[in-house]
Order: C-alpha cells, then structure tokens, then sequence
C-alpha cells in the first residue's frame, strides 16, 4: 500500500467510523450498569478506539500538510463540508464514554470538543447562508452532523457545567433539527432519489431526536411529554428504517455504510435510559435488540473497512 500517493485522497468522513464505535461503547456501559458487567470490557474498546481515532487524525493532518489544498476543496465540497464537525462529534462522543473511568480527561475533550464544534457550527451555518453553489440534490441527511453535535453536548456538560450554558446548545440543536427535518423530508419525498453511496445516511435522520431525548432528561432530569415525543420518533425511525435496509445497502462498499451505526447505538442507549426511569421491561428488551444489532453491523463494517483498504478500494480519487 502506497501511503503517500493515498493522503491526498484520505476522506474527513473516515471519522464516522469513530463516531459508530465511540457510540456503541457508550450503549455499552449501559449494558454494564443493567447487567451487572465487568467494567473492563468497554474500557478496553474505548482504548482501542482511541487508537483508531488518533490513526485517523494523524492521517488527516498528513493530508492538512502536505496537501492543504485537497482539504480546502472538501471543505469547500456542498456535501462533503458537513462531515468535518465528525471530528469534533467523535470528541464529544469520547467524552461521554470517558466519564465513567476519568471525569478529568472527560471534562478536558468535553471543552475542546465543544469549543470546536461552537466553531464547526458557525463556520458551516455562515456557509450555508452566504452559498452560491448549494442546490436541493446537495440536501441530505448528512447535514444533520453540525446539529447533532450541539445536541451532545449537554450530555456530558451536565456534570461539568450549569444548565444555563447548555441550553443555549440544546436550543440550537433543536431548532435546526425541525426545520432541517422538514427540508430533508420534501427533499426525498418530492426530488429524485438519493445517490447510493448516500442512500446509507438515511440512518442519520434517527440519531438527533434520540440524542434530544437524552440531552433534555440531563437538562431536567425527567421524562415528561415532549421528551416522550422525542424518543418514540426517533424509535418509529429506527424500525421504518430497519424495515428499508435492503434497499440502503449496495453491494459496493463504502464509508458511508457506517452511519448505519451511530444511529442505532443512540437509540439504544435512550431506550437505556427510558428503561432505567420507567422500569419497564419491554424498553430493556428493545435495548438489547439496538444494542445487538448496532453490534454485528460494527463487526461486519469493521471487516469490509479492513478488506477495502487492503484492496485499495478506499482514498481513491472520487
């Protein structure tokens, strides 16, 4: 493998990989607070993720200096912009998975990551405003990245911070979201079908009322109305979806498979937490379902992910 010759073409996107592991080891300590598990496991998941995180990074900072220029023109790119806060998401990830074993270091991403994203948000919002390129073909769900992440960061910031500072997130996530929502929706209902490398990203559209679902109960610390509204749009999501998913998958690999993942591991960790507030015993089911499902999809992706890079068929030239 000619690692030189396939920096160039080394994709931000590669870091959604990052956000479907960190996202299944925070399902997991779920797993391990309802069963009784060993804490062990989910740690050194998180310490081998962290690997791949920094792999990634290295290898995108590679690409940021030797070739400034193919970073600008992804950024530049009215699709591929939005996956750049997948960096400053997959911080916020880790922050959340990293409370349970250092509440300091948790804290230290928690602050970078959301500095960054504040940052991500306002960039890629102005760019959306001041557009000359952007058509309604270029709408998909992948836009949704940037609200997801303000989204997450009451999730851990609860700890570390008053409520005052968070909401402001949450209102901003919130608010893109509906109207994002009702874009996106008119945008497949009524223009032509999403591209099949695309068609993946469907899944996206589930993981930001299931991340509002959990952000609002560590804002109020109850699971009211709206609340309610949130989880179970996002669970008739996840099942019309799941439902669909054959005709999301095609039968060539790419890296957008892995926003099947994320998705799925958010609504499991939120039928997590509505099983520890109701005690009833079907959410703890539909939790392990998430959970199992989430988890062979990462065993399967992990190793297509493998055999594509061994076979060159990932960081070639769009």
């Amino acid at each position: 493998m000619n690692l030189a010759k396939r920096i160039p073409n080394f994709p931000v996107s590669f870091f959604s990989v990052v956000m479907g592991l960190v996202g299944f080891i925070i399902a997991f300590e779920k797993a391990v607070e309802i069963f009784q598990l060993s804490g062990v496991i989910p740690l050194v998941i998180l310490g081998a993720t962290a690997t791949i995180f920094f792999g990634i990074g290295f290898m995108y900072l590679a690409k940021l200096v030797l070739h400034k220029e193919e970073v600008i023109k992804e950024f530049n790119h009215p699709v591929k912009i939005s996956f750049f806060p997948t960096f400053s998401v997959s911080l916020l990830l880790f922050s959340i998975a990293l409370l349970p074993f250092f509440q300091s270091l948790s804290f230290v991403v928690w602050l970078f990551g959301t500095v960054l994203h504040l940052i991500f948000t306002f960039v890629i919002i102005s760019q959306w405003i001041r557009h000359d390129r952007y058509h309604i073909e270029h709408l998909s769900p992948i836009w949704f990245i940037p609200v997801v992440g303000n989204l997450l960061i009451p999730v851990a910031g609860s700890v570390f911070v008053s409520g005052e500072i968070l909401w402001p997130f949450f209102s901003v996530g919130i608010v893109f979201w509906i109207m994002l929502m009702t874009i996106v929706i008119y945008r497949i209902f009524f223009h032509p079908s999403l591209p099949e490398k695309i068609k993946p990203t469907l899944f996206i559209l589930i993981a930001p009322p299931a991340i509002a679902f959990i952000s609002y109960f560590k804002l109020t610390h109850q699971v009211d109305s709206f609340s309610k509204i949130l989880y179970y749009f996002s669970f008739f999501l996840a099942l019309l979806l799941l439902l669909n998913i054959r005709a999301l998958v095609s039968k060539k690999f790419y890296l957008s498979l892995w926003a099947f993942t994320f998705p799925l591991t958010a609504i499991a960790t939120a039928s997590a937490l509505m099983f520890n507030v109701s005690k009833l015993i079907a959410f703890k089911y539909l939790f392990i379902g998430f959970l199992g499902v989430s988890g062979s999809m990462i065993v399967v992706l992990s190793y297509k992910t493998i055999k594509a890079i061994y076979l060159h068929e990932i960081c070639e030239a769009d």
